[in-house]
């Protein structure tokens, strides 16, 4: 059963997208204990949903309290979220580590192309320093991928960093700078840097406390300036999904097609809204990843979002009284 699920996941259209996922719906109805518990608390019958507009979506601080799978398995992995001190963290436990490095490799040659055509270089201070980081695990697969014998993860090597990229430049190597916010801008602020004309810097945001917030655009003028380019791209992404969104510039991301980002009326959880045909609509952030087939592939958000006609979507900052973790750090 697992390959037949990578197989309708990874392949799904649109067209055939929405009987998809009210299939995983009922699926996880079925097996997945704390999502069922919640449909039913909600009074839902899950053989009326049949529409998506009907799903319900599991709040994700349930992932700080309950085991969320589907069934009972020895997991392959165990993801948890980076939290702050004395906070409670999120756990992802993750049945196939095969079907994780499935969706997020083919959703970043979506957007990217092959690993192999990068020189992938990892800046995740604090990530590296810690067990069980699903965005470690990612970008680690990423540069075994790339293969580039210059592929790698730096950790307060900034110098040493800066001289990678000179050389790395100098041979118009397409190369990957992914990093989170605050060790991008550390490196901004530590020695001369190269004018990036091959480089892609990729931020996935990350302010873990280290300073002061700034609104995601702020960043990216500090970023642009320092590496002498006109977009920064960014990730998004979260322990409790297996799957990410990209944005090439000015904070608009884009989805591959098992994954979508809708929108909830803060005041009416269980209403989701829609874009008018040219109007984004503003709400809290519902995500369905069809990738978390074996955990809930339906989480209501602490983020805030405005979202396109197209699907596309801006992050527009925190909820009032979330949780802060040390991921979402940074106000936009």
């Amino acid at each position: 059963m697992k390959r037949e699920w990578n197989d309708k996941i990874f392949r799904v259209n649109e067209q055939d997208r929405e009987g998809l996922t009210l299939e995983i719906f009922r699926f996880q109805y079925q097996y997945t204990t704390i999502y069922r518990q919640y449909v039913d608390a909600l009074g839902i019958d899950p053989h009326s949903v049949n529409r998506i507009s009907g799903i319900p979506f599991l709040p994700i601080r349930f992932f700080k309290s309950h085991a969320v799978q589907a069934g009972v398995f020895e997991p392959a992995l165990i993801f948890e979220s980076s939290g702050t001190t004395g906070s409670i963290n999120s756990r992802h436990l993750v049945r196939d580590a095969g079907l994780y490095e499935e969706s997020f490799t083919l959703g970043f040659e979506r957007f990217y192309g092959p690993a192999s055509n990068w020189c992938v270089i990892g800046l995740l201070p604090s990530y590296l320093e810690r067990q069980n980081s699903s965005l470690v695990y990612m970008v680690n697969e990423l540069i075994r991928q790339s293969g580039h014998p210059q592929s790698g993860f730096y950790l307060n090597e900034y110098e040493k960093l800066a001289d990678v990229l000179f050389a790395l430049e100098e041979k118009a190597q397409p190369t990957l700078l992914i990093g989170v916010t605050f060790g991008l801008l550390d490196f901004a602020e530590n020695g001369k840097l190269p004018a990036l004309r091959h480089t892609t810097v990729m931020e996935t945001g990350g302010m873990k406390g280290r300073r002061r917030e700034l609104v995601r655009q702020e960043v990216h003028d500090l970023l642009s300036e320092a590496f002498k380019i006109q977009q920064i791209h960014s990730e998004y992404g979260m322990t409790e999904l297996l799957s990410q969104a990209y944005s090439k510039g000015n904070g608009l991301f884009s989805c591959p097609p098992w994954m979508r980002v809708l929108v909830r009326d803060e005041a009416d959880p269980l209403s989701i809204l829609q874009p008018g045909e040219n109007r984004p609509v503003t709400g809290a952030v519902n995500i369905i990843d069809l990738a978390n087939v074996y955990s809930c592939s339906f989480i209501a958000t602490d983020d805030a979002a405005k979202v396109y006609p197209d699907g596309s979507f801006e992050i527009l900052g925190r909820l009032d009284n979330s949780d802060i973790r040390g991921c979402s750090l940074m106000a936009v």
